[in-house]
């Protein structure tokens, strides 16, 4: 497979000058999609590190996470707005349950636009590389990019909320001592304490952290369970389940419009966002490892 065209690179080297004046995005922080693509490239397998790569850019110098916030920065372009759904899934208020059938759909009802199904779409999309340079239906860098992102995306609780509040974003509250709202408290207003409180706002400190807890600290018992689907069509509807039930038993408990959450809110729900972006690296980095691996083509059906 040829390395990505330099149309492609000129293209995406665009982008990326131009992302000072993209408006922000909701979504996990930037230091949260970083730690989750670190945690990921980190965790390739020799020949599926090399592929990824390939697919990168040159200026991204071989590095993942240096691009794992692009999906949120062009997701209001007339040519990504297609996108937008894509970074999350609204289910009925207090169901608290993910049901794909019923759940992944945009607004006007076109099925497979959330991002459970954009999960499944772009892994689909990236087996193709197997296929070589005769295949040119997708660009798979894209394809790469935006499942680095959506699977950080698809980890995040609030990301998989109640259709009323959208995702918490209409509950108004303060963190500490300025305004905010539930969905924005843990795309990012958690991880940005924990920077200042704990790790020095030194985000490789805090990789560090979560690294050892893989390794050697309170997860390491756990992480061959994180891989546990029936196949990789049936992982995303796991992710986006747990995602639901974390956001019903710890995103939205308790909470009501107007409140201050502080020490108590955030203390209790800081292990659960780290636990959250370290499973979306984790496997994000089985999905490519098994994607661009050495098996044969894998077919993927879709979802259910």
């Amino acid at each position: 497979m040829e390395k990505t065209t330099v149309e492609t690179m000129r293209f995406l080297a665009l982008m990326v000058a131009l992302f000072l004046a993209a408006p922000a995005a909701q979504s996990w922080s930037k230091e949260g999609h970083i730690m989750t693509c670190r945690i990921a490239q980190s965790l390739l397998d020799e020949g599926p590190a090399e592929v990824v790569r390939n697919l990168l850019p040159d200026y991204a110098e071989g590095d993942l996470s240096s691009l794992c916030v692009w999906p949120d920065q062009i997701r209001h372009w007339y040519k990504y707005r297609w996108t937008s759904p894509l970074h999350f899934i609204d289910t009925p208020d207090k169901a608290c349950n993910f049901d794909y059938s019923r759940d992944c759909h945009d607004p006007k009802g076109t099925e497979d636009m959330c991002v459970a199904g954009a999960v499944s779409n772009f892994t689909t999309q990236l087996l193709h590389y197997h296929h070589g340079t005769s295949d040119r239906r997708y660009n798979l860098t894209e394809a790469l990019l935006f499942l680095a992102h959506f699977m950080g995306d698809i980890h995040q609780p609030m990301h998989v909320g109640f259709t009323s509040d959208e995702g918490g974003n209409t509950i108004q509250v303060r963190w500490f001592r300025h305004k905010s709202n539930l969905h924005h408290v843990w795309d990012r207003e958690i991880i940005l304490t924990a920077l200042a409180d704990y790790y020095e706002k030194d985000t490789e400190l805090f990789l560090k952290d979560l690294q050892n807890n893989l390794t050697q600290g309170v997860w390491s018992d756990d992480i061959s369970s994180w891989g546990e689907c029936e196949d990789l069509s049936s992982c995303p509807t796991k992710y986006a389940t747990e995602s639901i039930n974390l956001a019903c038993k710890w995103g939205y408990n308790g909470v009501t419009q107007g409140e201050t959450l502080a020490d108590e809110y955030f203390d209790s729900r800081m292990p659960i966002v780290m636990k959250r972006i370290a499973q979306g690296g984790v496997r994000l980095a089985l999905i490519l490892n098994q994607v661009f691996g050495d098996q044969k083509h894998h077919h993927i059906p879709p979802p259910t």
